[in-house]
């Protein structure tokens, strides 16, 4: 019996929550799912994700166990990872070179405000 049946949230360490919140959810227009108070780690707990996916990301406080600025080794998706390029790079995002390999999907690495490096991947 296969007990695991899903990916569900993936967790990022972040210094600044609302900050956090106002890069994923307003420069990649990920959705806000849930924001709740978490007393016992001074925080919240807050989950986005892309609309319509089934996985998220929970933007965790950052602690010394879990520092922020660290590669997440997240891979998302894009219909066309060019223009994803460009438009995050016009938004002011780090973003480093789109690479493209032949037979492998062109892909970049971009960061968000923490400097926690992401991937996004042409589907």
């Amino acid at each position: 019996m296969n007990h695991i049946t899903a990916i569900g949230t993936v967790a990022i360490p972040v210094t600044d929550q609302d900050r956090a919140v106002a890069f994923y959810v307003g420069t990649l227009g990920f959705e806000l799912r849930m924001d709740a108070a978490l007393p016992q780690l001074d925080g919240r707990w807050i989950v986005v994700a892309p609309p319509g996916s089934t996985t998220s990301i929970a933007l965790q406080p950052a602690s010394d166990q879990t520092p922020a600025g660290t590669d997440t080794g997240i891979r998302l998706s894009t219909p066309d990872a060019a223009a994803a390029h460009t438009a995050l790079a016009s938004q002011g995002v780090g973003v480093a070179d789109l690479l493209s390999w032949p037979g492998v999907p062109p892909m970049f690495s971009f960061q968000d405000p923490d400097h926690n490096r992401l991937y996004l991947v042409e589907q």
